[in-house]
């Protein structure tokens, strides 16, 4: 099963090269032996990997069709109906009996069948999205499907790729964007020794890793089993048990009245048992929950022209019934993308010469944020008379610099640095001022970058840049929104609480920071507007928390992790072409 697909290419020396590919991430499996990088493991010893450990992919717990099928009759509603078509048997209308039959399998189909469309719609997605990897198998390096990586594998990760498992990186350097693991949107560096988990994407340069847990055992694949395994009634199905609830109390009022004045008329048990079933009849609904169904359905049918696509018909009167709203916060209420948020240019230096020559020392092309965001505020203020550039040296993770080399329109000799700014500090006069912008900016959540130039023996410092993860432009209206229709929004983040804030009031979410730790005992709602530096355990008990005080929580994020704390929610979208808001339009549902 490894060797299908394979395309050998070059020797795994360290030196060797080999095509972009998609590829992974880290997490720590103590039952992983260390293999050579040089040579990586066997075809044989990598086959019986996968037999002991499996594919590297999170276990399939699709239901079987007819299984499926038989489940939307075992629950407390169908059981509900079927008890009705048992009574109307025992007092002998079958026609009764057959309607409400046909009521139920109704009720059962059209929820099987739109159920099964959505699901095949997201069938066809994965397919899609199936990664492949660069392993080195039997000293040569190999093109793989990513389900057939076992622990133990030596990868290559280039640019573009997204790490599919859980590794420690051996070799090289890169840039790794983990938004959608940590909602950081500030991309690291990363070198040998350090694990990343799957889902991470390479932004610059090239490693070498080793494999240390797959499938199941990978972070993601915990919160997939988490996800799986939560469980909370549907509150459509807890509607109408309550009203068959306060039918029954009251029907049971009248019973008693019918039996006491069926005994005072001397009535036999035989004309007295009929009246009985038929007063208990009257506390089945029988046409409410094919009417619910068919109500979801159109509303599922209206919701898909807006690409949103409900995995249950539940979903959509669930997302009318919200009342909290837990939202991520890179990508979802921002967008993801690093954005020049303030541009401080030093005495001798405009804004737009102090982006053109920052944007010198950036790379040109490529998929480095910092670089491209750079260049991109540099073109929207150009400088006339910036030098030519004549060599570019790229980011280096040990200098925490990039640099270039340039000549002025005098023909004089220009070098331009571009990074930390303590690494670039270092090479000028001490500047108080720039030291105190910087301060000032790293203590609002930015991140900061110093830009350095002048001759190489006598460079100064250009100014500061500041660069930040923007707000989505219609995020401050959604919440506004949602705030009329009785919706409280809350931010759930794992990045820092300075710059979650930041992004917070940006949107209209006014309300207090919860402090960095654990969540505290009993929180409500209505405590906080911000909760931010939270890990995916915290985020799953925080949605229990909420739901403990009796609310119907939903969530919105675009972050894997994210899952996990929405583990508890009762509805969940699969939206294309791109991500929407869960609960945009739930006046409409």
């Amino acid at each position: 099963m490894c060797s299908i697909g394979w395309k050998p290419r070059r020797n795994c020396s360290p030196n060797a090269t080999s095509p972009v590919f998609m590829g992974f991430t880290t997490g720590r499996n103590t039952n992983v032996k260390d293999f050579p990088v040089s040579t990586g493991l066997t075809s044989d010893e990598a086959r019986r990997r996968l037999e002991k450990f499996g594919p590297n992919a999170v276990p399939d717990t699709a239901l079987h069709p007819l299984r499926r099928a038989l489940t939307k009759f075992w629950a407390p509603v169908p059981w509900m109906l079927e008890a009705a078509i048992v009574l109307e048997i025992a007092l002998g209308k079958y026609v009764e009996a057959a309607i409400i039959a046909v009521l139920l399998a109704f009720n059962a189909a059209l929820g099987f069948f739109q159920e099964g469309r959505a699901q095949a719609t997201l069938a066809a997605l994965k397919s899609r999205l199936a990664l492949n990897a660069a392993v080195c198998r039997d000293n040569v390096w190999a093109t793989v499907p990513a389900a057939g990586l076992v622990p133990g594998d030596v990868v290559k990760l280039s640019v573009g790729a997204v790490v599919a498992a859980d590794v420690r990186l051996t070799e090289g350097e890169i840039l790794l964007d983990q938004s959608m693991l940590t909602g950081e949107s500030i991309p690291i560096e990363a070198g040998p020794g350090l694990q990343t988990h799957a889902g991470a994407l390479v932004r610059r340069g090239e490693a070498v890793a080793e494999i240390t847990a797959t499938g199941a055992r990978t972070k993601f694949g915990r919160t997939a089993e988490l996800v799986r395994t939560a469980h909370v009634e549907s509150s459509q199905e807890k509607a109408v048990l309550r009203m068959v609830r306060n039918l029954a109390m009251f029907n049971g009022v009248i019973i008693v009245m019918l039996v006491g004045y069926s005994c005072a008329l001397k009535l036999s048990l035989g004309e007295i048992i009929p009246l009985v079933l038929t007063a208990v009849l009257a506390s089945i609904p029988v046409a409410l929950p094919a009417t619910f169904t068919l109500a979801a359905a159109l509303g599922a049918r209206a919701l898909a022209h807006l690409g949103i696509l409900p995995t249950r018909l539940s979903a959509v009167d669930e997302a009318a019934s919200i009342e909290v709203l837990c939202v991520d916060k890179t990508g979802t209420l921002t967008r993801n993308e690093l954005k020049v948020t303030a541009a401080h240019p030093m005495p001798g230096f405009d804004e737009s010469h102090l982006l053109g020559m920052a944007a010198l020392a950036s790379s040109d092309g490529g998929q480095d944020p910092v670089d491209a965001a750079i260049r991109s505020a540099a073109n929207q203020a150009v400088a006339s008379d910036l030098p030519k550039l004549s060599k570019f040296v790229p980011f280096d993770s040990a200098t925490k610099m990039s640099e270039a080399t340039a000549v002025g329109l005098d023909g004089a000799t220009i070098r331009v640095v571009k990074g930390a700014f303590a690494a670039v500090i270092s090479l000028t006069p001490p500047s108080p001022s720039a030291s105190t912008t910087a301060d000032q900016l790293e203590a609002q959540g930015f991140r900061v970058l110093a830009v350095a130039v002048g001759p190489p023996e006598a460079m100064k410092v250009a100014g500061i840049i500041a660069l930040s993860d923007p707000p989505r432009t219609d995020s401050a209206a959604l919440v506004a929104e949602l705030h009329t229709l009785g919706v409280r929004t809350v931010m759930v983040t794992g990045d820092a609480p300075a710059t979650a804030e930041i992004v917070a009031r940006a949107v209209g979410l006014d309300g207090a920071v919860c402090p960095p730790g654990p969540i505290p005992e009993g929180v409500r709602s209505g405590d906080f507007s911000v909760f931010a530096g939270v890990l995916p355990e915290g985020k799953y008990d925080l949605v229990k928390a909420f739901q403990k005080s009796g609310h119907i929580v939903a969530c919105a994020a675009t972050a894997p992790t994210t899952r996990q704390r929405c583990a508890r929610r009762r509805w969940e979208s699969r939206c294309q072409p791109r991500p929407m808001w869960p609960s945009q339009r739930p006046a409409s549902c």
